[in-house]
């Protein structure tokens, strides 16, 4: 199954995100061997005004929805307390740049 992740930061978090990031990325690489899942797409959502960064999208692919949410649990923003709020929407990707080209 696809979802779409939405992971908005708490207040004055970048400081804490940017000395997560690095283990955030590194759980994100370990998905396929640790939960047999994959990442499609992922990246920051950012302030308009600035262009700082104010949380995290991403397209993934789970073998269920409670898996996502055990992964989520373990994720280093979330453990950290850089995510305040996230939601988890099933999705189903029709069409993907790797397709495309």
């Amino acid at each position: 199954m696809q979802f779409l992740v939405l992971a908005y930061d708490g207040e004055n978090k970048l400081e804490k995100r940017l000395e997560v990031r690095p283990r955030h990325l590194a759980n994100l690489a370990n998905l396929p061997r640790d939960y047999n899942a994959q990442v499609i797409c992922a990246g920051g959502l950012l302030t308009e005004n600035t262009g700082q960064m104010k949380g995290s999208a991403m397209v993934m692919e789970f073998e269920s929805h409670s898996a996502i949410d055990e992964y989520l649990r373990t994720e280093p923003y979330v453990v950290a307390g850089v995510w305040e709020k996230i939601t988890v929407e099933p999705m189903n990707v029709v069409i993907s740049s790797k397709e495309m080209s």
